[in-house]
């Protein structure tokens, strides 16, 4: 949770352009390439830093563009596009080594009233309490990823039917769900926990187009990256306690594959729906 914490405590560098400029650093990643989550919230973060205390984030489109590594901080500059009498644009970039690795557009919008609905969460999944952790699923395991699957992520990742590390059980369809919490309680900042639910939603989006080939991710040879991510927040929600993130791919073709999310609250309210498209290419021994 430290870590995740100094991630998202940007430093506001006092540079000025026609831009607002930060720094954040980068979290260690086995790899060595930076969590794609990490970037996502980080750049959230630096965008809310320059719209008004009142006005909230309500949805964000990022593409990735350069894989970070984690050796090094990350500069982000936040274009303030735009601000109206209810909503707020901001655009950030995110550059090491003075090329950008992520560009992201952001609208935030004053509190306000209107039409009410949401789909249902459903509820003929196990609760959280009744699976098995990471840790429990990757105790045998001895690499650098399974132990930070395991036990080294800032949020515990609980997956239904089971997670797919090591193997795919089950049925190969592309849908699952994963019960997520942070680790350990977060602040109250509000802002900090929409950025954090971001840096979340990035870890197991692209499953289902895994789950659904039988495709586990220790399959040798197999490259999966983020393309884009895109997350709409509906409702505010914490992050430090139960949520169900419903997952499913409607489409993979081409070397890429679709996914979308829905996050829901314990109780079932509609937190957030999330969607992205990766690469992923499998070994043809593996097809």
């Amino acid at each position: 949770m430290e870590g995740l914490l100094a991630a998202l405590d940007l430093t506001d560098t006092g540079a000025r352009t026609n831009e607002d400029i930060f720094t954040g650093p980068s979290q260690w990643m086995p790899l060595g390439r930076v969590f794609g989550g990490q970037v996502l919230a980080q750049s959230l973060v630096a965008a809310m830093r320059t719209v008004p205390d009142d006005r909230h984030v309500h949805s964000m489109h990022g593409y990735f563009l350069r894989p970070g590594d984690v050796n090094h901080p990350i500069t982000f500059s936040v274009e303030r596009v735009h601000d109206g009498r209810s909503f707020s644009t901001r655009r950030t970039q995110c550059y090491q080594n003075g090329l950008p690795i992520l560009s992201m557009i952001a609208s935030f919008q004053d509190e306000d009233e209107g039409l009410e609905h949401h789909i249902e969460m459903p509820t003929d999944l196990p609760d959280p309490e009744s699976l098995p952790t990471a840790a429990d699923s990757l105790a045998q395991v001895d690499h650098s990823v399974a132990r930070y699957w395991a036990s080294e992520r800032p949020f515990d990742m609980r997956h239904v039917p089971s997670p797919i590390y090591l193997s795919v059980n089950g049925e190969h369809t592309a849908k699952q769900a994963v019960w997520m919490k942070s680790l350990g309680r977060l602040p109250d900042d509000p802002d900090l926990h929409r950025a954090a639910l971001a840096y979340a939603s990035d870890y197991s989006i692209m499953e289902p187009v895994l789950r659904r080939h039988g495709t586990p991710w220790s399959t040798r040879g197999l490259k999966v990256a983020s393309l884009d991510h895109a997350m709409w927040w509906h409702r505010f929600g914490r992050v430090d306690e139960w949520l169900l993130y419903v997952q499913d791919s409607p489409s993979a073709q081409g070397g890429r594959g679709l996914s979308t999310g829905s996050i829901f609250s314990r109780a079932g309210v509609l937190l957030a729906t999330v969607a992205q498209e990766g690469m992923v290419r499998v070994p043809s021994n593996e097809e």
